[in-house]
């Protein structure tokens, strides 16, 4: 066993600097004494500005994390990523999301001498990721051209239905006129239920998302969306030509009436599944051409997170400030508020990623750690959000840092709208820093609260595929340094078997050894209501 990160050397070393300060950090000052620090704490990347320089960074602050980046062996587990090895130790997988997004001859990597000694299984799986990429955009294309086929219905849950609905409603200008795109999820059959009274069998087309073809909520889904569509006029045979299966368990989709499939592979976890077929109903609202732009942004982050040098190098920054703002100064949450309309699911979309990735307190060769790991992401867009919670972030006691989104180009919709909500983002970055005093102790805001800055050119396809590809990394970073495995899931799983063992359990009604809260909310459950009680 390694050491863990709280063990290093490094690690000591960037607690005494943080308690050098006394807990009295000030930016303002901070500023003051040094007219550089702009330029030193922000960053063009690939299609983001990074603005960092409202943070609790101190000079030396960056160079402590790097190093601290080195001796957890951030460097070293991202190149056996790029190299294909298992580095999801629990399950014996690789993770090579990043390789959906990879052109045939490996683009902006192909120089890298980890890409250059790719071997033959390496080279045969991007084939094969181009393969079902044109086979998934040419089934895309069809569907956007067939004009019988006004609403696409995706049924899915975690990843492979936040991703799709959060892309899709981000790029909605360049969604095909006349296709309409509804993302179902929770199994309350509200939502469903919702859909249905919408759309229409003979012009509907249902994506039913499930790598294995047996998740529980996805699938109670989609067999009432099939007896729905049975009910109401459809037939088993234009099953066929209503339901695409995104999936690679074949086998099941047939026997439910799917034969038309798209798989992918073990190593494409389901929060970082957009980019496969699972992207499907993206590929369908923007088109191929927009699909492959958006790769094409992902690709350039990803190129950039794996051959940046760490002073340059956005996701490694943003990871070892997530670990540098959860572990030394002590800040137990972030607050995510985007500055767009179209990035209004972005949240729901970053808690997944992040807190199921690294909500964990074990490392991977079983150490428990004695560190906090993720944080809570929160949030919801701007300006909404500074007439709710943002008077907490302002005056509340608990200092939580800030993440603005805002982008340069509003698009095509009442542009003197878009410079006042940016203005706005820039205006509460401004705030937090400053604060307020003098006007009354009910008034006052103490000011010095931590904030970072995306700045987006615009919100298209190719700058989309930059961020969320920044996010998916910056995320690796921070697990990387915890030392625990950022691509499982154990938690998630427990749920979904204490669930079944409670459907079982409620048709034998054998509650032996089950504790007796959970026995009375079952039967409970089982009693007809009386006089609404």
């Amino acid at each position: 066993m390694g050491l863990v990160c709280d063990a290093t050397p490094q690690w000591a070393q960037l607690d005494a600097h943080f308690q050098a300060w006394g807990g009295a950090f000030d930016l303002q000052q901070a500023f003051a004494d040094d007219g550089r620090r702009l330029e030193k704490l922000s960053q063009q990347a690939p299609y983001v500005f990074a603005d960092l320089s409202k943070n609790w960074l101190a000079e030396g602050t960056e160079q402590h994390l790097s190093a601290l980046a080195l001796a957890c062996g951030v460097h070293g587990l991202r190149d056996a990523m790029l190299s294909g090895a298992a580095i999801n130790a629990t399950e014996q997988r690789a993770v090579m999301h990043w390789l959906l997004r990879t052109p045939r001859d490996g683009g902006l990597l192909q120089s890298h001498p980890v890409v250059q000694a790719w071997t033959a299984p390496m080279q045969q799986a991007l084939q094969e990721v181009h393969s079902m990429l044109d086979a998934m955009l040419a089934l895309a294309e069809q569907v956007r051209s067939d004009a019988r086929i006004t609403d696409v219905v995706n049924i899915g849950i975690g990843g492979s239905h936040l991703g799709p609905e959060v892309v899709v409603q981000a790029l909605e200008d360049w969604v095909e006129p006349g296709k309409h795109f509804h993302f179902v999820s929770n199994v309350d059959g509200h939502e469903l239920g919702h859909v249905l009274r919408k759309v229409k069998p003979e012009s509907t087309l249902f994506l039913i998302a499930s790598k294995s073809f047996t998740t529980a909520e996805t699938m109670l889904n989609a067999h009432s969306a099939r007896a729905w569509f049975l009910a109401n006029g459809g037939t088993e045979a234009d099953i066929q030509q209503h339901f695409v299966a995104l999936t690679t368990n074949t086998a099941a989709a047939a026997q439910f009436g799917v034969t038309r499939t798209l798989g992918f592979w073990d190593w494409v976890g389901g929060r970082f599944s957009l980019w496969s077929a699972i992207g499907l109903p993206i590929a369908i609202a923007i088109g191929a051409a927009q699909f492959r732009n958006m790769l094409q942004g992902a690709h350039a982050m990803d190129a950039h997170f794996f051959s940046a040098p760490d002073a340059h190098n956005l996701p490694l920054r943003l990871g070892m400030l997530d670990v540098w703002n959860r572990n030394f100064c002590g800040f137990d949450s972030r607050c995510i508020a985007p500055y767009s309309h179209g990035l209004r699911r972005l949240t729901a979309y970053l808690q997944q990623l992040e807190m199921e990735s690294n909500g964990k307190r074990v490392t991977r060769d079983g150490q428990l750690l004695e560190v906090a790991t993720a944080p809570v992401v929160w949030g919801e867009p701007g300006t909404n959000g500074q007439h709710a919670f943002f008077q907490m972030l302002h005056q509340g006691p608990d200092v939580i840092p800030v993440e603005f989104i805002a982008l340069r180009d509003g698009g095509k919709y009442l542009g003197a709208h878009h410079q006042s909500l940016v203005i706005n983002a820039i205006a509460q970055a401004q705030a937090l820093m400053v604060g307020r005093s003098g006007e009354g102790v009910e008034r006052d805001c103490p000011g010095n609260r931590p904030s970072t800055f995306l700045l987006l050119q615009a919100l298209d396809p190719t700058s989309l595929g930059a961020l969320i590809a920044l996010y998916e990394h910056r995320v690796f970073v921070s697990g990387a340094v915890w030392g625990i495995n950022s691509f499982d899931q154990w938690g998630v799983e427990l749920g979904k078997q204490l669930a079944q063992s409670l459907r079982e359990r409620q048709q034998s009604l054998d509650w032996a050894g089950v504790d007796p809260s959970t026995v009375a909310l079952m039967l409970r459950l089982a009693e007809s209501p009386v006089n609404g009680n």
